[in-house]
């Protein structure tokens, strides 16, 4: 074992962690976490009175609370940022560089439940620091959209690889049907070498993919809400991601 967050602390480690979502885009402010350390576990939620992500870039209309183990960007006005989510997208606040964990290899794994509706979802991702431009390719460990949980039934867990301007790296990614309630604890897990990255929901293999990066990675995880899905019924409704622990092995 080479890394193990157990969240036993009362706080949150800012030595590995930063509760802001790419907050180059908008801001520190703007890009806060909403969450909790409690019961030895990580609780990423969105109250209902929390605000737009990007109000004034990102459409469709998004929330999120999430936290990731590195951040680094360009001087304001520049496009040098992680993550873009359109071209020519520029940096509102300047990051000071910030590696907590960033692994490039190994057997990662996360313990973790989530409460979600049909306009929310939740993931698990690493992504290149992009310190090298080039360096953008995306490993989703695990990711769940609301409306492709069904009740009694099972959900769809999206997995694979994104190239992103990583012309190295494959597009290869594919939502695999699982009879799992993700409202209780599962364990996701990726284990990643160097030409072969297999993807693991509770110790059982879901599928595979050739060619992943090989740079260093920064962990990303999330809950986001997706105001414009609302059906009218869920307004009250706050989305968490509950992690239990994330564990890293060489």
């Amino acid at each position: 074992m080479v890394f193990a967050e157990e969240f036993d602390a009362p706080r949150l480690d800012r030595s590995r962690w930063l509760p802001h979502y790419l907050p180059e885009w908008s801001s520190r402010a703007t890009s806060a976490a909403t969450y909790e350390v409690q019961d030895s576990c990580l609780r990423l939620s969105i109250p209902a009175d929390q605000g737009l992500w990007c109000a004034d870039e990102h459409s469709p209309p998004l929330r999120v609370s999430g936290v990731q183990s590195a951040s680094l960007s360009g001087p304001v006005g520049s496009t040098r940022g992680q993550q873009p989510f359109r071209p020519g997208l520029t940096v509102k606040q300047e990051q000071p560089e910030f590696r907590g964990w960033t692994p490039s290899s190994g057997y990662l794994e996360m313990r973790a439940r989530a409460d979600i509706t049909p306009r929310s979802m939740v993931a698990w991702w690493l992504v290149g620091l992009e310190d090298v431009p080039a360096r953008s390719a995306e490993i989703c460990v695990a990711e769940v959209f609301g409306d492709a949980v069904v009740p009694g039934s099972g959900a769809g867990v999206g997995c694979g690889l994104h190239s992103f301007r990583d012309p190295h790296v494959p597009e290869d990614f594919a939502v695999t049907q699982l009879p799992i309630d993700v409202a209780d604890f599962h364990t996701y897990a990726v284990d990643w070498t160097s030409d072969r990255v297999e993807f693991l929901v509770d110790g059982v293999a879901v599928r595979a993919c050739a060619a992943p990066p090989t740079y260093p990675m920064q962990l990303m995880l999330a809950v986001f809400d997706f105001p414009d899905r609302s059906d009218g019924h869920d307004a009250g409704a706050v989305p968490q991601l509950v992690v239990d622990y994330v564990r890293g092995y060489a």
